[in-house]
């Protein structure tokens, strides 16, 4: 079998990026109105502080208004609250984001739940969550790398997957369940797996679809792909690579791209695969935010 079409992340990301800022444009022409984006984040994190960093450069090349608070690592939650209470109360901010994980001093929760569900523009409240669980999700946000592989997905197959048997593996909140709702949305038949699940490599080639979210590195090996199938690898993993030289690293999936490749139709690589689709629907979220805050129907991606 010929080796898999890699799926170009960072091309299909690109094109939603520039169809945000011709529909912000459009939006500062018709309302006057400028997406806000307002990022959180608590202590210093050196990788936390790069993603940051690329949203908020992402958010000011899109033509947002967008705003960065770094609190010190030793934070109260109270003060974090008070500083979402203030962003939710603020009409030019459309897009609250709380990059996590928080130190272990305050409710990760409870701040999702703090922040107002129309600006919630990662799609982790309970609100937002029973919005696309129930169908609604047009009134809602779903999660931004989800959302993403999900685009991903289409650019392949199509809308309608009726007919498809699609495999996640990895049942986060931020991941896992949402992929799941999304995939039986498009009329998929969906198999939810895990650490738990028997027979893992049995199940997941069963899979038109294969989707890892695991957080192990190059778990999901060519054992594991359905001829034909197209392989969704959300995966990000920093690993050893000594032949780059000493302390060296390499971003790797959870996915063995080379062995899966070999059976794949479809493959999305690590880096340049999910990654860059998820600051592009963070950003999408975003717009989509402030369009309805204006009153006017916002573009659907």
């Amino acid at each position: 079998m010929a080796e898999a079409r890699r799926i170009d992340g960072k091309a299909v990301a690109a094109q939603i990026v520039e169809r945000v800022k011709a529909e912000t444009a459009r939006l500062k022409r018709e309302a006057d109105v400028v997406p806000g984006l307002a990022v959180l984040i608590v202590g210093e994190d050196p990788a936390s502080q790069v993603y940051v960093g690329s949203k908020a450069k992402m958010a000011a090349e899109c033509g947002f208004r967008s705003e960065k608070f770094t609190l010190p690592a030793d934070t109260s939650e109270a003060t974090l609250l008070d500083r979402i209470a203030a962003l939710n109360a603020d009409p030019a901010i459309h897009g609250i984001l709380v990059q996590l994980p928080l130190p272990k001093q305050i409710d990760e929760a409870k701040v999702i739940e703090a922040i107002d569900a129309n600006k919630d523009v990662d799609g982790f409240h309970l609100v937002n969550v029973g919005r696309l669980s129930t169908g609604a999700r047009g009134a809602g946000f779903v999660p931004c790398t989800p959302a993403g592989s999900m685009l991903l997905i289409r650019s392949i197959l199509g809308d309608d997957l009726s007919g498809k048997t699609a495999v996640v593996v990895g049942r986060s909140n931020i991941v896992g369940k949402p992929m799941a709702q999304l995939l039986l949305a498009a009329n998929a038949t969906v198999t939810i797996a895990h650490s738990r699940t028997r027979d893992l490599a049995g199940v997941c080639r069963g899979a038109d679809i294969l989707v890892a979210a695991v957080g192990r590195p190059e778990m999901i090996t060519g054992d594991f792909v359905k001829d034909g199938a197209v392989v969704i690898d959300v995966g990000i993993n920093r690993i050893a690579a000594p032949e780059k030289g000493e302390g060296k690293t390499r971003l790797v999936g959870d996915v063995a791209y080379a062995s899966a490749a070999q059976k794949a139709a479809a493959i999305t690589p690590v880096p340049g695969g999910v990654g860059p689709m998820t600051i592009a629907m963070l950003m999408a979220n975003t717009l989509v935010s402030a369009c309805r805050a204006a009153g006017l129907e916002p573009p659907r991606f």
